[in-house]
C-alpha cells in the first residue's frame, strides 16, 4: 500500500500499476504451473529407469566378456586378436555361459522345456544366432608390380562389395546368403557400417549339439579371408526385476587382419504396466499429455495476440522447441508400445527360434534419449522465470551485451584450434589412438585444455614435432585465447554491474516477491512483528544517538550521514519507480537538479575524505621521522 501511494504521489496511473500487478501474479502462476509440469516429468523419467539395469548389464558382460578360455587366462572375448582366438570363444567361455541346465552341484532344478536359466534367474529367450557378412574377391585396386605376389584381393567391407554368392559345402543356412528379413537398424562398428542378412546359422537347444556345430565350421573354414564382421545376437529375461537383456557381440575382421571385438547390452523394461508402482507412470503419463494441451494451447494464444514479435525472445523459441520434442517423446512411446504389442508376443511364443529383440531395443534406446533430451531443456527452462531475480539479470544482461564479441572471438579460436587438430591428425594419427581420426583429435585438445593428455605417447611419436606441438597449443590456446574469453566477460560484467550500481534493475525481483509474500504471511500469523512495532524499537535506537552527542561528537557529522542516506535513498527510491513506470519516460526536470544536487554533495564529501587522508599521512610520515 505505501509503495502504491508513493507512485500515486509519482504520476504513476492506477491502470498502469493494476496491469504490473497483473503481470506479476501471472508470471508467479505460471512458474507454479510450470514446477508441477517438471515434478511429473522427473517423476515419469526417474520411473523408466531400474536401478538393476546396470547390474543386470554388469552381470552378463562379465560373464561373457571377462570369462577366459580354459587354461589360457589372458585370451577372453575382449583380447580376441585372430581367428584362432575367435574360434577358442566360441567353443569355451559362450557355449559355457548360454547353457546352464543344472544346480552347481549338478542337481536338476528346472524343468521348462529345456530353457536355459542363465546365473540361474535369466531366461534365454529362444536360441542363439551367429551371423556373418564377407566381401567378394577383386573388390580392391593392387598395384602393378604386387600384381604377380597377390592373385585375391578382398576390400573394405560397402553394401556394394558384399558377398551374396554361396560358399563352403553350400548346404545350410550358414553357407548361403540370407536376405535381410527384420526391420532393425544397420550396425555401426569401428572399421564399417553393417547392414542385416548374410549367412545365419541358429544355435541349438541342447549344449552338445551346438558344439558339434561349432566344430564342423571351425573344421569347415565357415571363416574366410571374406569375411569382415561376425555378429551373435541373443535375448534375455529376468521375471525378479522384470527386465530385458538385449545382447551382441561383434567380432570385426578388417582388411588389414587381425581382429577388433565390439559389444552392446541393453537392459530394458518392455513390459510396462505390472505392478501398482507402473500404473502410478501410466497416471503420470496421462497428466503430462494433458499439460502438453495446456501448454499447446498457451503458445498459439501467444502467437496469434504477439504475431511476429513473438520470435523475437529467445525464451519462445526455447518454448516452442521444448514442445517440439514433448510431441517426439509421445510419437516415440506411442510407436515402442505398439512395436511391443504387435512383436513382443511372437516373438515369445517361438522358443525353438531365433528372437529378433534388437528391433524393439534400438527404439527404446532412441526413446531414453530423446527423453533425455527432453529433461534437460525442461531443466533450463526455468532460467525463463529465475531471470527476474538481479543475479541472473546481470548474467543475461551480459551474455547479450558480449555475444558480438564472443562471436568474433570464436572464429579466431575455431580456427586455431581445428589448426592444431589437423597438424595433430596427420603428425600422430597413425600413431597415437587419441588422434586416430580428426575427430578424436578434435576431442583430444578439449582434453588437453583440461589437462588430460598423453604427452608421452606424442613424443614418442615425433621427438621433435610433439614437443613443439605441445608447448605451442598449450601457450597460444590455452594461456591466450582462453584468457581472452575471460577477459571479454569479465569486461562486461563489469560494466552490466555499473549500470545495475546506479539504479537499472529488473522490473520486479522474483526473490523480493517471494519474501515479501512470506514476511506478510508471518505478520497475519502473528509470527514476526509488524511495521508499527519495528517503529517503536526504532525509536529506543535513538537514545544512542544521544549517547553519541554526549560523548563530544558535533551536532553536523552525526546529522550530515543521515542526510545523505535518506538522500540517497530517496534518488534510488524513484529512479526504481520510475523504471516500473516506462523504460522510456525521459527524465524530469525535478529529477534532474536532485541527481545535480546528490552529485555535488558527493563530490564534497569525496574532498573532505581526501582531505582527512592527507591529513592522516603527514602525521604518519612524521611519526616516521
Amino acid at each position: 500500500m505505501v509503495e502504491a501511494s508513493r507512485l500515486h504521489r509519482d504520476g504513476t496511473s492506477t491502470q498502469k500499476l493494476h496491469y504490473r500487478k497483473e503481470e506479476i501474479r501471472t508470471t508467479l502462476q505460471e512458474l507454479l504451473l510450470y514446477l508441477i509440469f517438471l515434478i511429473n516429468l522427473c517423476i515419469l523419467t526417474f520411473g523408466m529407469v531400474n536401478p538393476h539395469m546396470y547390474y543386470f548389464n554388469k552381470v552378463m558382460s562379465s560373464l561373457f566378456l571377462d570369462t577366459s578360455v580354459p587354461g589360457e587366462e589372458r585370451t577372453n572375448f575382449k583380447s580376441i586378436r585372430s581367428i584362432t582366438d575367435f574360434w577358442k570363444f566360441m567353443e569355451g567361455p559362450l557355449l559355457e555361459g548360454l547353457y546352464w541346465d543344472s544346480w552347481y552341484n549338478n542337481q536338476k532344478l528346472y524343468n521348462l522345456k529345456n530353457s536355459s536359466r542363465i546365473y540361474y534367474e535369466n531366461i534365454l529367450l529362444g536360441v542363439p544366432r551367429v551371423r556373418q557378412l564377407k566381401v567378394r574377391n577383386n573388390t580392391c585396386m593392387v598395384y602393378s608390380s604386387f600384381r604377380s605376389l597377390m592373385s585375391e584381393c578382398y576390400g573394405k567391407y560397402t553394401s556394394e562389395n558384399e558377398d551374396l554368392a554361396d560358399f563352403g559345402i553350400k548346404s545350410g543356412t550358414e553357407w548361403k546368403y540370407s536376405t535381410p528379413s527384420t526391420n532393425s537398424p544397420w550396425h555401426w562398428g569401428f572399421v564399417g557400417v553393417y547392414q542385416n542378412g548374410g549367412y545365419i546359422f541358429t544355435l541349438s537347444k541342447s549344449k552338445s549339439e551346438t558344439k558339434n556345430k561349432f566344430v564342423d565350421l571351425r573344421l569347415n573354414s565357415w571363416i574366410t579371408r571374406g569375411t569382415r564382421v561376425i555378429f551373435i545376437d541373443f535375448s534375455l529375461y529376468n521375471a525378479n526385476v522384470n527386465l530385458f537383456c538385449i545382447i551382441r557381440l561383434v567380432a570385426e575382421f578388417p582388411a588389414t587382419g587381425g581382429v577388433l571385438t565390439s559389444w552392446q547390452f541393453y537392459s530394458l523394461k518392455l513390459l510396462r504396466y505390472v505392478s501398482y508402482s507402473d500404473y502410478f507412470i501410466a497416471s503420470c503419463e496421462i497428466i503430462f499429455c494433458i499439460f502438453l494441451v495446456v501448454f499447446t494451447t498457451q503458445e498459439f494464444k501467444k502467437v496469434k495476440e504477439s504475431k511476429f514479435a513473438y520470435f523475437t525472445s529467445i525464451w519462445n523459441w526455447l518454448e516452442l522447441l521444448l514442445l517440439l520434442l514433448c510431441f517426439v517423446t509421445v510419437f516415440f512411446y506411442a510407436y515402442c508400445n505398439l512395436q511391443n504389442f504387435l512383436l513382443l508376443g511372437q516373438l515369445l511364443k517361438s522358443t525353438e527360434k531365433y528372437s529378433d529383440f534388437y528391433f524393439l531395443a534400438s527404439w527404446h534406446i532412441y526413446y531414453n534419449n530423446i527423453v533425455a533430451i527432453t529433461i534437460f531443456f525442461a531443466w533450463i527452462k526455468i532460467f525463463k522465470f529465475i531471470s527476474f531475480n538481479k543475479t541472473m539479470s546481470q548474467l543475461s544482461s551480459t551474455l547479450s551485451r558480449c555475444i558480438k564479441d564472443i562471436v568474433g572471438f570464436a572464429i579466431m579460436f575455431f580456427i586455431i584450434f581445428f589448426a592444431y587438430a589437423q597438424l595433430g591428425f596427420l603428425v600422430f594419427g597413425s600413431q597415437v589412438d587419441d588422434f586416430s581420426t580428426f575427430q578424436n583429435a578434435i576431442f583430444a585438445q578439449f582434453r588437453i585444455v583440461l589437462g588430460d593428455f598423453n604427452f608421452a605417447g606424442i613424443q614418442q611419436a615425433s621427438w621433435i614435432l610433439g614437443p613443439i606441438y605441445f608447448i605451442t597449443f598449450i601457450f597460444f590456446v590455452f594461456f591466450v585465447l582462453l584468457n581472452m574469453f575471460l577477459a571479454i566477460i569479465n569486461d562486461t560484467y563489469s560494466e552490466v554491474k555499473a549500470d545495475y550500481a546506479i539504479g537499472k534493475r529488473p522490473d520486479f525481483e522474483l526473490g523480493k516477491m517471494i519474501q515479501m509474500t512470506y514476511h506478510n504471511a508471518l505478520e497475519k500469523l502473528k509470527l514476526k512483528k509488524t511495521q508499527k512495532e519495528d517503529k517503536k524499537i526504532s525509536k529506543g535506537n535513538g537514545h544512542l544517538v544521544e549517547q553519541t552527542r554526549r560523548e563530544g561528537f558535533d551536532e553536523n557529522e552525526i546529522r550530515r550521514p543521515e542526510q545523505r542516506k535518506k538522500s540517497r535513498e530517496k534518488l534510488e527510491e524513484k529512479c526504481y519507480s520510475s523504471d516500473i513506470q516506462n523504460d522510456d519516460q525521459p527524465v524530469t526536470q525535478q529529477e534532474f537538479r536532485e541527481l545535480f544536487l546528490y552529485a555535488v554533495e558527493l563530490e564534497k564529501e569525496l574532498q573532505c575524505i581526501s582531505l582527512k587522508l592527507n591529513r592522516v599521512m603527514g602525521k604518519f610520515s612524521a611519526l616516521q621521522y
